[in-house]
């Protein structure tokens, strides 16, 4: 029976709407792979938690090793832990397993452990899989099962055995030195390419993408501490190295591996464990005659080696080994796991950021460093790939009309190219500002300056449909280092005495682009004061451009509830037509090796038949947690909001989910739509509205390239609107890609929508347009956005409440919040005030 196909959405064929075009994509065809069945091995591979490079090491020592017979002819390929899988059966005799014993020359493999260099392979049955109904999962004529699954990650393995011996293999990624480009700091960002096996409409594909990472710089240890301290060289730190810098210095290296330089070829590696406080001049030991000595005496003594750099720290190894830093190199090919500094990620994104047809040539230059011909592995398998990238059709959906306000002359108009301007445009409802003030952050613009940049606002307001009763607000002089909250406070006390009316808006000037000011008046004015603000740098105060106040101009009118600009209802039937809420919600987890922090879930909800305004919920939970723990409530309140503003129940719900990869589809689906479900029902026991879920995704490989220029926008990538429902989608449950922003820089990312269920009954067709169509009325911009607005929303909610910690130190980027414990964490939240949650406060 086909319907238990899938527990989420059949495809309900494909959509018709839209002009249609033919796109490259980043998926290569896989024309043959193995139809019989492939035989599965658990392997164990002693000692144990050894790094997957080593264990591949192992392993093809293994395949070497002439004696075993086992493997004889067979190409079997190793996932690098725990997994093998093999075309032909191997002979594992009675027991159905066995172990051999591997021995590796290699300098890695011998430090290791006393042992050195021995190994302890061991192999058993662990089933087969049958690549029959992969074929027939392709086909839709059987649903995903644990063998689907687990033949496409055979496939995944069997396309990454050969490059992986050959390459730093981080996740689904090869990384080369080959293109390599130095980052400030000592790090340095790799090329690499991504290649992940993935099913298509009756085929399987490759999906092969550009990525890059950063990697810790090679080389002596002495000239890497000038850089990551950020001086000119080595020679600056001669008069000795605060115990700041040595902390720095610590977190950086703590972890990484070593080669000692100093005993000629016996070039043994090591991790670093931590530094000495103090340097290798005055580090004393007792060496074997018990004799106390400095270590630079020592290696004086028994290397005859003068320290060229005494008043660097030593790295200590092992339990209390202590080597001077200059006899250490740093092993190449160590990926950085740290967050990039600000100006390390300017860099790194200065060297992704490629043209769509500079990506695509260098996609196909991967082709051949993955070697899908002549590779021995696929050859036994009989696994062929088309060396041409798919082409696939897809269609370009119409533009919607969008309106602002109706008394302009083109207060509605189609868009051209996916932006456009304000220019003698005014919002559909302005608001009225009458009570605000200003508080200037930064000492070096002086009074006039900010009274005519004042004006100038006004203006901006003015023309653009703001009602700006107040023209002269106070304007207040504060120290960025003081105490915010009480600025702050007086600043809403100003702004009130003036206008004799509750305040508003207060308006920051901010020094600089750093992150801790902006983090604590968002804090105060978010949780403590409960009145939006609007933060603008000190740069742009001296000459007010016209398009800079015209943006600021669309964040104010949001925060004071106002409304920019909407779609006319008949482009959107679906939210006009009857009372139907939109709900947008992510979740968002703090930087990588961060167990503490908790993860911060947000939801945001459309107000109006015009899905316009929003209001929002947010929620901290456990550390890396994907479910919405409190989604229930969350939707409660929201839905609760909607009456209030409405005067009606929504009778359709459509939730757009974030942050959700493929893993996770059947938990959410099943635990996210209940709690949804049971929300409605604990206001109203016969409330039951239609819901349709949703997963967007934007972290995926999918690339879409012009066939011809003529279709390519001015930055080179396909038309805003291009939608791809066929080919290269699931082979049959509900997904397309769409492409819905005009791109600016590099080759535009389309978003992947997923919906996993769906009482509505959408069409393709009403499903695609209405997201395309929702792109146009982001409300701080004047293009279509590539995201859908509501899921945007969440986004920008969530990063937000990161800010909303008591107590937390902004200035330090690396300093991590081990003192508190996941409990006081989440309790160190402070609570958005509830009339800010009916407005766009985080615009």
């Amino acid at each position: 029976m086909a319907t238990s196909l899938t527990q989420f959405v059949l495809r309900p064929g494909t959509g018709k709407t839209g002009k249609p075009t033919r796109v490259r994509s980043n998926f290569f065809e896989v024309t043959s792979f193995p139809t019989g069945n492939i035989h599965h091995y658990d392997v164990t591979i002693d000692p144990p938690s050894a790094p997957p490079a080593l264990y591949r090491k192992v392993w093809k020592a293994f395949e070497d090793q002439d004696g075993q017979g086992i493997l004889k002819g067979i190409k079997a390929v190793f996932d690098g832990r725990k997994n093998a899988f093999s075309p032909k059966a191997l002979d594992l005799g009675e027991e159905g397993a066995k172990a051999y014993e591997v021995q590796l020359m290699d300098a890695e493999a011998q430090s290791k452990r006393a042992g050195g260099g021995e190994f302890t392979v061991r192999i058993k049955k662990a089933g087969e899989i049958n690549m029959e109904e992969l074929n027939r999962f392709l086909t839709g004529q059987n649903s995903s099962s644990n063998n689907v699954l687990t033949a496409i990650m055979f496939l995944d393995i069997l396309i990454r055995h050969v490059p992986s011996t050959m390459h730093a293999t981080v996740g689904r990624s090869f990384f080369t030195p080959a293109e390599k480009r130095p980052l400030p700091g000592g790090a340095e960002v790799w090329q690499g390419y991504y290649q992940s096996a993935r099913p298509g409409v009756g085929k399987m594909y490759i999906n092969l993408d550009v990525s890059a990472t950063a990697f810790h710089e090679a080389g002596r240890l002495p000239d890497l501490v000038a850089k990551y301290l950020g001086r000119r060289s080595i020679d600056e730190l001669r008069r000795g190295i605060s115990e700041r810098d040595i902390k720095k210095l610590e977190k950086q290296l703590k972890g990484l591996k070593i080669l000692v330089t100093h005993r000629g070829d016996n070039k043994r590696r090591y991790k670093v464990t931590k530094l000495t406080p103090s340097p290798a001049e005055r580090t004393n030991f007792k060496d074997q005659d018990g004799n106390e000595m400095s270590v630079a005496q020592y290696f004086g003594k028994t290397y005859n080696m003068r320290l060229a750099f005494p008043f660097l720290p030593c790295i200590v190894v092992k339990r209390d080994i202590f080597l001077p830093m200059e006899v250490c190199e740093l092993v190449p090919g160590q990926r950085l796991t740290k967050k990039l500094n600000e100006k390390q990620t300017a860099d790194m994104i200065k060297f992704t950021c490629q043209k769509p047809n500079v990506r695509a040539n260098k996609i196909k230059q991967g082709l051949d460093l993955l070697q899908y011909r002549n590779n021995p592995y696929l050859q036994q398998c009989n696994m062929t790939v088309k060396p041409e990238m798919a082409v696939v059709n897809a269609r370009v959906l119409p533009t919607p009309q969008i309106s602002y306000n109706g008394s302009t002359p083109d207060g509605t108009f189609a868009p051209q190219g996916g932006a456009w301007n304000l220019r003698g445009k005014k919002l559909a409802q302005g608001a009225v500002l009458g009570s605000w003030s200003v508080v200037n952050f930064a000492s070096q613009v002086p009074m006039p300056a900010i009274q005519r940049f004042v004006r100038e606002l006004c203006q901006t307001f003015i023309d653009t449909g703001l009602n700006v009763v107040n023209r002269q607000p106070p304007i207040t002089m504060a120290d960025p280092q003081g105490n915010i909250d009480r600025t702050l406070k007086e600043a809403w006390l100003k702004a009130g005495n003036a206008a004799k009316a509750n305040p508003q808006l207060i308006f920051c000037i901010l020094p600089n682009t750093g992150v801790p000011l902006y983090a604590e008046i968002k804090r105060i004015s978010d949780t403590v004061i409960g009145i939006p603000t609007q933060c603008v740098q000190s740069k742009h105060i001296a000459d007010a451009k016209k398009q800079y106040c015209a943006n600021v101009c669309l964040k104010v009118n949001m925060k004071l509830g106002g409304m920019n600009l909407f779609l006319s209802p008949p482009q959107i039937p679906f939210i006009s037509s009857r009372p139907t809420i939109i709900l947008g919600a992510d979740v968002t987890h703090p930087s990588p090796g961060d167990m503490n922090r908790p993860s911060v879930a947000a939801v945001t909800a459309s107000m109006d038949a015009r899905a316009s305004r929003y209001a929002s919920a947010i929620r901290v939970q456990a550390n890396r947690t994907e479910i919405i723990a409190d989604l229930g409530s969350m939707v409660k309140e929201l839905l609760k909001s909607f009456y209030q503003s409405c005067g009606q129940k929504p009778e359709r719900i459509l939730f757009y989910r974030d942050g959700v990869s493929e893993g996770q589809f059947q938990e959410v689906q099943t635990r996210e739509v209940q709690q949804i479900r049971d929300a409605c029902l604990t206001l109203d026991k016969s409330y039951r509205p239609t819901i349709t879920f949703v997963v967007v995704q934007k972290r995926h490989h999918a690339r879409f390239f012009p066939m011809e220029p003529r279709d390519a926008d001015r930055s080179g990538n396909c038309q805003p609107g291009t939608v791809v429902d066929s080919g290269i989608v699931h082979p049959f449950e509900f997904d397309f890609y769409l492409q819905s922003h005009a791109g600016l820089q590099g080759t535009s990312r389309p978003t992947h929508y997923h919906v996993l269920h769906d009482d509505n009954n959408f069409t393709p067709d009403q499903l695609q347009e209405l997201t395309y169509r929702l792109c146009y009325i982001y409300g701080r911009a004047t293009r279509a956005v590539s995201i859908v607005p509501p899921a945007y929303y969440a986004d920008l909610v969530a990063a937000r409440a990161r800010f909303h910690r008591r107590g937390e130190n902004w200035s330090d980027t690396e300093a991590t919040s081990e003192s508190m414990n996941p409990d006081e964490q989440m309790a160190s939240f402070a609570v958005v005030k509830p009339e800010l949650q009916k407005v766009m406060y985080y615009m």
